[in-house]
């Protein structure tokens, strides 16, 4: 249960952060940090399972049981590193992030930087591929807020990011399918451990190409290494915690997790290897060529993990013990450095190196951390970089391919080495050695408050305390490597490991490095000049301008703004298919039993003649009447079908459907706009073909048989597996709930839309300003006159309809009835208040009904969240609740998600009554006509359109 908890309480964390926000402001992170603190102790408390027995903790829960998916949480050794790293850097961050924003700053920034290390917890635990694909996804989308938290200057940044890094998630997603597909489970240790798909060379190979693809994206990779300097628009804490030690990180995990898999692959060891060590050359020389710290910080990182990916590509348990070591050291020296970056550029105002200089004096403190964690970044003696970087040496000595890679890979390291020593040098150096170079304020900094570096000594002095105290890191990289290779790994970590040759190497890239700074005059000789003609940001935005640009010239060719020619392209693909079904004879079933009765026919004559005329009148609201003809007549043939739910939903959406467009058509002219004959006769043609292929097609396909298998299915079983004898309500509440969720959620969405059209629109009132009264003033048009009638209907009228629908939304699960039919009821009776009030004012209904439709959706989620008792969302749970006179009730959470159908069909129709049928503002919105006003009607002017008396007399 230890990871249950663990992934509870983060996710209870970052639901809390709001209200912390809103208390505590910046100092939200004390709590936060706290609770990862926490939970870095609770991680750490598993070790002696974990790492000293080889036990992995798991937990597991059916999540999607029909397709084998589950909740899987497994932590082994590779899973307890990046854990400790999420929570235990995650704490430092969140504590520094405190003294780091200014007072009252409330962003959600802590909300987001929780939810990412949800994420990031959930990714490194999940033992389920289609699990580790969502929490993969889920870092992607928080870290582009989180870019974008810093403005408008971070907008396009955040962009450029979250499309590369979901172009990757793509290819993990594609690599995820094609496992499940080839083992038949989603349980990543069971794929890892399954020999029949890796034998399938051209097979394994596709998989770890995408796989790779992934890995590349996420972790800043040649050709995408461009994207992480990009990203340093966010801000410090951000970088310092995203992209230095955990986001960047999710692409080495995944690269260590599938290596079991793809460690004796000549492909995967070729990408992993060639293009990490040229990542880390190119990373590291950029970073020598930076003026801002911030963005050296960043292409030392691109460098860093370079080295990382090349190491992993190497697949040894011996290279595999030197990623997990580099990894750590990483974390920590990276993280302090950034750390220091916001120090600087808090106290000095700016991060450029030409404006920095002799900080050492005025900033000691800070100066220690850069320069501890600097040196170990370096490769220094006797910090852990410096054993980490020995083994990187060691194993890609090993790497696989011919006799002469080997060499060449370390002699690249080397070469890469030398750079990193060189820009770490500029890093200290530029900033604090030296003399003062800035304006005033460079040269008057202070020391911060030590609340605000002291998570950052923290951390470079881990660095320190585990370089010196380095074999206590041997059973933790030794269970990685078994975790990540599946081959026991007999690492003994020290300091001093003799004379050989990755210690030769090591120092060769420290005088290289020395001689490089040297010369380099500590790399101002190679800043700020161009040694490519082309950066990643210029390429990229060259690609997504073609792209759209493509995309817009093949949309041209069908775009069009033209309703007839939407309608028209399905229509005429109908008849299409109607043609090659008689040219070709296509075998059809034939209708079995009495194929008609005399009614139907009487139907749909009347059907015709509704839609004819439909057709050829030119009055809006004769149109608006004739459809609702033809509804009322499909409504009456499904109750002679005996179909009474649908017939009843169809009944009550005809008539709310005739009241929402009379609403509309206020706004419209109230004839419509002529057209020639020839359009008319080509759209009648299609229109009348497109309806006998449909008629003709339904008729061939079901006529009157009996009933289909899944029919008898439903009718027999759906009593004994939802308790339900209602089948309709049944198959929407039960079987195919997910469904009603999605379309609960956009009919809530539509009705928030209607609100935020109607309300930023400059669309003008039904009338102007100029108010007019239709003939003269007597009983038949004053509106408060002659609405009264409907108000004494509707006074008695309105609560049996609220009862009735209460009485249909209990009964559904049974009876005809349900959540969709007893909201369109409840929303008739509101729609009969509104249409027998005397004026806008006197119509208004003051209710929420934003937040009915919000509730309603969540109340229809929160239900299906409830099935997770049983093991799967949505499920229904039942219970037999005892009566007092001995007989017992049914109950189903199916009936708590009726509910919240009812509730946001009632606000989607309190939304479009409010919204689309009251004025707004302006003289007489309350339907009275102000002293003085202009009564007199031109001639053909729209005040006798029947549109404006529709509504119960308003005006």
């Amino acid at each position: 249960m230890v990871l249950l908890l663990l992934m509870i309480v983060l996710a209870l964390t970052v639901a809390s952060t709001p209200l912390l926000d809103r208390l505590l402001g910046r100092n939200a992170g004390w709590p936060v940090a706290a609770v990862f603190l926490g939970l870095a102790v609770l991680v750490a408390a598993q070790a002696p399972q974990v790492l000293g027995a080889g036990v992995p903790l798991e937990f597991s829960r059916p999540w999607m049981p029909q397709i084998g998916v589950s909740l899987h949480l497994r932590m082994d050794g590779l899973g307890w590193l990046f854990t400790m790293l999420v929570t235990g850097i995650g704490a430092l961050i969140m504590a520094y992030s405190t003294r780091y924003f200014p007072p009252g700053r409330r962003l959600g920034f802590y909300f987001l930087m929780s939810l990412f290390a949800l994420a990031m917890t959930g990714l490194v635990l999940a033992d389920d591929v289609v699990l580790l694909f969502v929490f993969w996804e889920l870092t992607t989308i928080a870290s582009f807020y989180l870019i974008g938290l810093s403005g408008v200057s971070a907008s396009r940044p955040a962009i450029r990011t979250f499309l590369l890094t979901a172009m990757g998630g793509l290819a993990l997603l594609a690599a995820v399918v094609l496992l499940i597909v080839r083992t038949g489970t989603t349980q990543l240790s069971a794929i890892l451990a399954d020999t029949s798909w890796t034998q399938d060379t051209g097979f394994a190979s596709l998989v770890a190409v995408l796989v790779a693809v992934a890995v590349f994206t996420k972790s800043a990779q040649f050709p995408f290494h461009y994207w992480l300097p990009d990203a340093m628009a966010a801000s410090t804490p951000v970088s310092a915690y995203l992209h230095a030690a955990a986001m960047v990180k999710a692409g080495i995990y995944l690269a260590m997790r599938f290596t079991p898999a793809f460690g004796d692959l000549m492909v995967w060891n070729t990408l992993l290897i060639t293009l990490g060590l040229t990542t880390a050359v190119i990373g590291a020389v950029f970073a020598l060529q930076q003026h801002d710290l911030k963005r050296l910080a960043a292409f030392s990182t691109v460098s860093q993990l370079g080295f990382l990916v090349a190491v992993i590509g190497v697949g040894t348990p011996a290279a595999l013990v030197a990623a997990a070591v580099h990894t750590v050291a990483h974390a920590l020296f990276k993280s302090a450095l950034f750390m220091v970056v916001g120090l600087v550029d808090h106290q000095t105002g700016t991060r450029d190196l030409r404006q920095l200089g002799g900080l050492r004096r005025r900033m000691p403190v800070t100066a220690t951390v850069a320069a501890l964690s600097a040196l170990s970044m370096a490769g220094i003696p006797p910090l852990l970089g410096f054993i980490s970087k020995e083994n990187l040496f060691e194993s890609l000595l090993h790497a696989p391919g011919p006799a002469w890679f080997g060499p060449v890979a370390g002699a690249v390291a080397v070469a890469a080495a030398a750079f990193t020593f060189a820009y770490s040098f500029r890093f200290v150096y530029g900033a604090f050695g030296g003399e003062p170079r800035g304006d005033a304020r460079e040269r008057t900094a202070t020391e911060a408050r030590s609340s605000f570096w002291f998570p950052a000594i923290l951390a470079s002095l881990g660095g320190v305390l585990l370089g010196l105290t380095v074999p206590a890191l041997d059973p933790l990289v030794n269970e990685v490597a078994l975790n990540a290779t599946h081959q026991a790994a007999d690492a003994h970590l020290l300091l001093w490991h003799g004379f050989n040759a990755a210690l030769g190497m090591s120092a060769l890239a420290i005088g290289l490095g020395a001689l490089l700074s040297w010369r380099s005059r500590s790399g101002e000789a190679l800043a700020g000049r161009d040694l490519v003609p082309v950066t990643g940001v210029r390429v990229f935005e060259a690609l997504y301008d073609g792209i759209i640009r493509a995309g817009r010239r093949t949309g041209d060719l069908t775009r069009t703004d033209s309703p007839a020619f939407h309608l028209g392209v399905p229509m005429v693909l109908i008849i299409a298919l109607a043609l090659v079904t008689v040219v070709f004879r296509l075998d059809l079933p034939s209708p079995a039993g009495e194929t008609s009765l005399g009614l139907d026919w009487l139907l749909v004559g009347l059907m015709v003649v509704a839609v004819g005329a439909a057709v050829v009148t030119r009055s809006r609201m004769a149109g608006l009447a004739l459809v609702g003809v033809a509804g009322f007549t499909v409504a009456l043939w499904l109750f002679f079908l005996g179909a009474f739910d649908v017939a009843l939903t169809q009944l009550l959406v005809e008539i709310l459907t005739v009241v929402v467009a009379v609403l509309v058509l206020r706004r419209l002219p109230r004839r419509f706009h002529a057209v020639r004959r020839r359009r008319t006769v080509l759209t009648a043609a299609i229109a009348i073909g497109a309806g006998l292929a449909a008629g003709l097609g339904a008729y061939a396909l079901t006529g009157r048989r009996e009933l289909s298998p899944v029919a008898e299915y439903l009718l027999a079983h759906a009593p004994e597996d939802t308790g339900g004898t209602n089948v309709v309500n049944t198959i929407l509440v039960d079987y195919r709930a997910l469904d009603t969720l999605g379309e609960l959620t956009v009919l809530g969405v539509a009705g928030l839309i209607i609100i935020a059209v109607i309300r930023s629109s400059d669309l003008l009132p039904v009338h102007s300003s100029r108010q007019v009264v239709v003939g003269p003033a007597n009983a038949a048009h004053d509106p408060t006159d002659n609405t009264v009638l409907m108000r004494t209907v509707g006074r008695f009228l309105m609560p049996l309809l609220v009862i009735w629908s209460l009485y249909l939304l209990f009964r559904g699960h049974n009876e005809p009835g349900g959540g969709f039919i007893a909201g369109l009821v409840g929303g008739a009776g509101f729609a009969l208040t509104y249409l027998s009030a005397a004026s806008d004012r006197a119509a208004r209904i003051r209710l929420a009904y934003p937040a009915i439709i919000g509730t309603g959706v969540l109340v229809a989620a929160f239900s299906g969240f409830l099935g997770y008792l049983e093991g799967s969302f949505l499920k229904p749970l039942h219970a037999e609740i005892p009566l007092a006179w001995g007989d017992y009730f049914h109950f189903t959470t199916a009936f708590v998600f009726d509910v919240g159908v009812y509730l946001a069909v009632v606000g989607v129709l309190l939304t479009a009554l409010n919204e689309l049928g009251l004025e707004r503002g302006g003289p007489g919105s309350d339907g009275a006509v102000p002293p003085g006003t202009d009564t007199t009607v031109p001639p053909d002017t729209d005040a006798h359109d029947p549109a404006d008396s529709t509504t119960g007399g308003k005006r």
